[in-house]
């Protein structure tokens, strides 16, 4: 099953909201659904750095995108990554469960996954921390985070 396309006018709401909340005006730029949910990414990842809770909608949609990338950069269907109580996508080649609990499986907490996935946070850090659950021999995903890098116009401010 091809992951859900992105709702370009949810992920404008949750950057809107995400911006407003760090004091920041509306999203001027691109109405891409990829542009959006980079920026609704790393706007998430500021409020986050700046000790704040990002919104709810905002968390939500960035998870969300974030796994669509993952899951369009490491095709396949051998690691199951769940991020409750968002998401959960089936990445990475090699062999495809199909029913039951799939014998790799990655876990974890929304705030850790955003922070993973742009590079603030390492996957050895992660799994130190007790950050992350992994089990299976296909379940490291070192090789495939961080999955974004850098700054957007969004949290350009706040670094």
């Amino acid at each position: 099953m091809p992951p859900r396309r992105p709702d370009p006018q949810r992920l404008r709401a949750a950057l809107d909201a995400q911006r407003a909340a760090l004091g920041q005006d509306p999203w001027p730029g691109s109405g891409e659904p990829a542009v959006l949910g980079r920026e609704l990414a790393f706007a998430v990842l500021g409020a986050l750095e700046a000790g704040a809770e990002p919104p709810r909608e905002a968390i939500r949609a960035a998870t969300t995108h974030l796994l669509g990338l993952l899951a369009a950069d490491a095709p396949g269907r051998a690691v199951e990554v769940r991020v409750p109580p968002y998401a959960a996508v089936q990445c990475i080649a090699g062999p495809r469960h199909t029913r039951g609990t799939p014998p790799n499986v990655v876990e974890t907490d929304p705030v850790t996954w955003v922070r993973l996935a742009l590079g603030r946070l390492s996957w050895a850090q992660a799994r130190e921390a007790g950050l992350v659950s992994a089990s299976g021999p296909r379940a490291d995903l070192s090789a495939q985070l961080p999955l974004l890098r850098g700054t957007t116009s969004a949290s350009a401010s706040l670094d």
